[in-house]
């Protein structure tokens, strides 16, 4: 860990552990469920893999992780130890804050396609997908500059398991999204409502007609922005709380 506060506060020695850079975000990849290294490295994309195994040694010292080799002896698994998971609530009361009483705008260099499809695959819906295999095609426009202003995902859904393509997987498409990525990202967020997205061609859907209609409940784009952040039901009264505050001091 860097050097620490010198302080036997407890909050001092919680913001060690915390306040470094990454690492609220390492530990909210470990909290998806994400135990691999590169899988950890996917939820973080542009820091850095040296930076990545450092933060990863740092917190396993501090008692939070722990590691082990994997049975293929290639590379470690990285799990919470009890510490570490009590930690969820804290990480996640810090999504209910920003989503709260953050800012609602996304500024154009936190557009990242790569880190939502990755979102997305971790937090789709799957007591509402049909049971045959699906296959959802993304085509995003208005990447951010220096990158390429289109760019396609593949989402394969079958058995429970999620997968996502950067390359066309070869199967066929059963819905076809296209969709500004920043009002994509802002609808899945929960920022902005889909309707209006919809109604204005910002994003479109085209394929069966039955599927279509229910791609929203799949990839939770009806406001459901708790789910898609993976905040739990604790969590979602903390909220209710703060706004409910808000209106008592704001009548």
């Amino acid at each position: 860990m860097a050097k620490g506060y010198g302080q036997f506060c407890p909050v001092a020695k919680a913001a060690e552990v915390l306040g470094d850079r990454w690492n609220p975000l390492v530990l909210r990849e470990m909290l998806y469920g994400n135990r691999y290294f590169n899988d950890i490295s996917r939820g973080v994309p542009t820091m850095s893999r040296a930076l990545l195994t450092q933060r990863l040694k740092e917190l396993e010292k501090a008692g939070v992780i722990a590691s082990h080799e994997k049975e293929t002896g290639q590379g470690y698994e990285y799990i919470l130890t009890p510490a570490g998971e009590a930690l969820r609530p804290i990480i996640e009361a810090m999504g209910v804050w920003a989503q709260t009483w953050g800012s609602e705008q996304i500024a154009p260099e936190d557009l990242d396609d790569a880190l939502l499809m990755w979102g997305m695959r971790r937090r789709i819906n799957l007591e509402s997908v049909p049971a045959q295999k699906i296959v959802l095609q993304f085509d995003f426009g208005g990447l951010a500059k220096g990158r390429k202003t289109h760019r396609s995902w593949w989402l394969v859904i079958e058995h429970g398991e999620v997968d996502v393509c950067q390359k066309d997987p070869g199967f066929q498409v059963d819905v076809l999204i296209t969709a500004d990525l920043s009002v994509f990202t802002h609808v899945w967020m929960g920022f902005t409502n889909l309707e209006p997205a919809l109604k204005q061609g910002s994003i479109r859907f085209e394929g069966d007609r039955d599927l279509v209609r229910q791609v929203p409940t799949w990839l939770y784009l009806n406001g459901e922005w708790r789910y898609g952040m993976g905040i739990d039901h604790s969590a979602t009264q903390l909220m209710k709380a703060s706004r409910r505050t808000m209106m008592n001091n704001n009548p």
